[in-house]
């Protein structure tokens, strides 16, 4: 643990920022206000800390990545803004790849691998990624922890739970559940540097996902892996554009493969890859869809897998109220002055518009920002556990579209919903 001065120094260093940044951006937003109207100065404002959270490092960028899913707690307009937050941070560079190798394996490197570009092929904020070959022969990916980055993440993120209670007390939030949108955000974030546990997550996944066509998650080298470093089968060629050099029929065969890949994890299997953005999913010139990076998972309950299941069921055939009283059961939190019989009929009449509609019309983004516009409105909670697997979803409806403009979402999802409510083994 770091010393009590190291982390007042932070704290310092994170105040003085934010108010550097913020503190115009109010004056600016008042100004805005009046010449362009509120809604243009909430915009301003909102752009102003997603730069906050980029300068303030990786930690406050994850944090914002997440925050930015929950749209049933903050504005619509503040998520939209949070959405375009990315990592963009340098890869390590061969100092620090010696020094990550050093803190991964110690002396047991050169054991391991027969040979490691030490030039990484991908980078994020918490690890790079290198080619390399094992001693037994294989080719494989190397994903590689930053040195520190551990330190670093655990400090900022005891800064911002510290800053959550106090906001917790504050009157303007007494109805808001800002200690479990905090403690669901820190758990995700610090999720992704455990590697044992990614590890394992895509050992699972790819178990699960081999039921689907055409779908492929790398294997893992389990006696190669660290703690601080996973190990699995290299991917060759693996670009983002992979699918634009494609026909219409090799097009709609991914977007038919990816959606299913969705929907096993969503209804069937109920463990969710919930960061299925188009750096983590690529189309192969041999028409297989590839799924990377499992840090973001999450393992649903059996109930709220079944009630997730349950609602797309109902959604999909129309049933507006039943599927209302589902969001209502799944709910983490309902407001003391909550307007119930509101919001059923609200929810009940946007499932049934939503049915109603061709299916180049219908959009899972916009549905969602409807009803998480409506629980805000309305007091209803979503659950935690259920909005970062409903990310996923919303995350990988542009990739599909962009593949097959005419896949409908709804009549896609029904092989496997009809397993996940009515199969015999899962």
């Amino acid at each position: 643990m770091r010393a009590p001065a190291g982390i007042v120094a932070r704290a310092v260093r994170v105040l003085a920022t934010t108010v550097v940044i913020l503190g115009p951006a109010g004056f600016s937003a008042l100004f805005h206000a009046a010449v362009r109207g509120r809604a243009a100065a909430r915009e301003y404002f909102y752009g102003r800390v997603t730069v906050l959270l980029t300068v303030l490092g990786p930690t406050f960028v994850k944090a914002g990545q997440v925050l930015g899913t929950r749209r049933d707690v903050l504005p619509a307009a503040m998520c939209d803004a949070l959405s375009v937050l990315q990592d963009s941070v340098a890869p390590m560079c061969e100092a620090e790849t010696v020094l990550a190798l050093k803190e991964a394996y110690g002396r047991d490197a050169d054991k391991v691998f027969a040979e490691l570009d030490p030039r990484p092929v991908a980078s994020g904020s918490v690890a790079s990624v290198y080619r390399a070959r094992l001693r037994t022969g294989q080719d494989v990916a190397v994903k590689l922890r930053r040195p520190g980055i551990e330190r670093v993440m655990t400090d900022d993120l005891r800064l911002i739970r510290r800053g959550a209670a106090m906001m917790a007390g504050l009157p303007v939030f007494r109805d808001v559940p800002v200690r479990e949108v905090v403690g669901s955000l820190a758990d995700a974030v610090l999720g992704q540097l455990d590697f044992e546990r990614e590890a394992g997550s895509l050992r699972r996944l790819r178990k699960n996902l081999s039921e689907v066509p055409r779908v492929w998650v790398p294997k893992v080298y389990p006696e190669a892996c660290r703690p601080r470093c996973i190990v699995m089968e290299f991917v060759p060629g693996l670009v983002l554009d992979g699918a634009d050099g494609c026909g219409a029929a090799a097009r709609k065969r991914f977007a038919a493969s990816g959606m299913a890949a969705m929907y096993q994890m969503l209804f069937v299997d109920g463990f969710v890859h919930c960061d299925m953005h188009p750096g983590n999913l690529y189309f192969t010139r041999g028409s297989e869809v590839v799924v990377l990076d499992a840090g973001f998972s999450v393992q649903l309950s059996d109930r709220l897998r079944r009630l997730f299941a349950e609602f797309f069921m109902n959604m999909s055939i129309g049933r507006g109220e039943q599927a209302a009283k589902i969001v209502l059961e799944s709910a983490a939190g309902i407001k003391k002055n909550a307007d119930v019989p509101g919001f059923t009929e609200r929810m009940a009449d946007l499932v049934e518009r939503s049915h109603g509609l061709p299916a180049k019309e219908f959009s899972l983004i916009a549905f969602a920002a409807e009803m998480f516009d409506l629980q805000r409105r309305f007091g209803v909670h979503a659950a935690t556990e259920l909005i970062f697997p409903l990310l996923s979803l919303l995350v990988i409806e542009g990739t599909i579209r962009a593949l097959d403009p005419d896949l409908d979402f709804q009549e896609a999802a029904k092989p496997q919903l009809m397993r996940g409510l009515f199969g015999t083994g899962r």
